[in-house]
């Protein structure tokens, strides 16, 4: 047995990854990484991407650039032209991102589920009770990305973003572990509501970026706005910015979780559901 597979095995106890990940000083924690990752020394740099790699699956050979200016530069990295195709069907809504699916399916009346056995609702989420009602009897797609993944995510269909309710929080863990024990908790975490409108149909999808502990940072392209996530409660910004299907709208400063919804009437694709993995471009939803 190997140092990597016996320090994997321990750090994958329930107990000893939600201690390490959890009962520390999230906020505290989230800060010094943000502040340590973007070191721009060349050791520095070298070492944490050394030490990322052995811990995880890291794989740079779609990434545009060879050399990075720091771990942060590393995690934010941009793809090749081409590395994702885009599913150009009008009738499909793809994946904004990369991801693990975790949590899918129907949305009961406003009701849906972290894990099972853990429910919350879009009132909780959004606190929006007429988005809640966008979505009601909906589908959602609950969209994990993993350290080791790309981290930018990208319009599901060709549409325009007329508003962004960002709202402070916490930063828990947001991994299997940790959902099958805090409650609501994607509803206690740093977010951002990004409410779009589709070309095609005119229906409202609501992309839900959560951050969480290391990568409480979510940046948009399209607004020149720093939400300040020490101030607490919501902040609604009012926009109107058009996206093509595939097209850049932001990314995680490291890689958290994207919650997508859509109104009653949609369905998933094929190969949908818990557990698989998904590329950004590849079908998620089918509309009306």
């Amino acid at each position: 047995m190997t140092v990597r597979t016996e320090i994997t095995r321990m750090l994958q106890q329930e107990d000893i990854n939600f201690l390490l990940t959890n009962r520390i000083p999230r906020r505290l924690v989230t800060r010094l990484m943000g502040w340590f990752s973007q070191i721009e020394q060349p050791q520095v740099r070298d070492l944490s991407i050394a030490t990322w790699r052995f811990f995880s699956d890291l794989d740079l050979s779609e990434a545009k650039k060879a050399q990075f200016r720091s771990m942060h530069d590393c995690f934010i990295r941009e793809l090749k032209d081409g590395a994702r195709p885009v599913d150009p069907d009008p009738a499909v809504l793809v994946s904004p991102c990369d991801a693990i699916v975790g949590a899918c399916g129907a949305i009961a009346g406003t009701d849906l589920y972290q894990v099972k056995g853990f429910p919350y609702t879009l009132q909780d989420l959004a606190g929006d009770a007429s988005l809640a009602e966008v979505h009601r009897n909906g589908r959602f797609v609950t969209l994990r990305l993993t350290s080791s993944m790309y981290h930018r995510f990208h319009a599901p269909h060709d549409c325009r973003v007329g508003q962004v309710t960002y709202i402070s929080g916490d930063t828990w863990n947001v991994n299997p572990i940790a959902l099958k024990r805090v409650e609501k908790l994607f509803c206690k975490n740093e977010r951002a509501l990004l409410r779009t409108r589709l070309t095609v149909g005119g229906h409202t999808v609501t992309l839900v970026p959560v951050a969480a502990v290391l990568v409480a940072s979510i940046r948009l392209n399209f607004l020149d706005v720093a939400f300040d996530r020490e101030r607490p409660g919501s902040t609604v910004v009012p926009c109107d910015a058009p996206f093509r299907k595939g097209e850049e709208m932001g990314w995680f400063q490291h890689g958290s979780t994207i919650i997508v919804f859509a109104p009653d009437g949609f369905t998933l694709c094929d190969g949908v559901q818990e557990g698989t993995p998904i590329r950004m471009g590849q079908p998620l939803m089918r509309l009306p």
